[in-house]
């Protein structure tokens, strides 16, 4: 099920924006014109990714330097082990939805 959380204009391009998806933090990562979303808890101990830095499709995390592929919530580096869940998202007209 898709949730509507926005405006796809929310989410700046190269940029990162968390939303509240049914009660969980979801981030948004806006990359070379596409939108990923996933959760924002880091898989390592729970800390904000939304606080991480984007570089390309790898995004960061602040708290202990694991990387992940925001295109599908991958591992690409530890101390994290398992992926972030990545979502489904959709723009229709200027909605943003994301999986619920």
């Amino acid at each position: 099920m898709l949730v509507r959380v926005g405006s796809s204009n929310d989410v700046a391009a190269g940029a990162i924006r968390v939303f509240d998806v049914a009660g969980t933090k979801v981030n948004v990562a806006s990359v070379s014109g596409r939108l990923y979303a996933f959760d924002d808890a880091c898989t390592h101990r729970g800390c904000s990714l939304a606080n991480g830095d984007l570089d390309g499709t790898t995004l960061t995390c602040a708290c202990h330097g694991a990387r992940f592929d925001v295109t599908s919530g991958d591992v690409l580096r530890g101390p994290a082990e398992r992926p972030v869940r990545s979502r489904t998202v959709q723009v229709e007209g200027t909605d943003l939805l994301i999986e619920a």
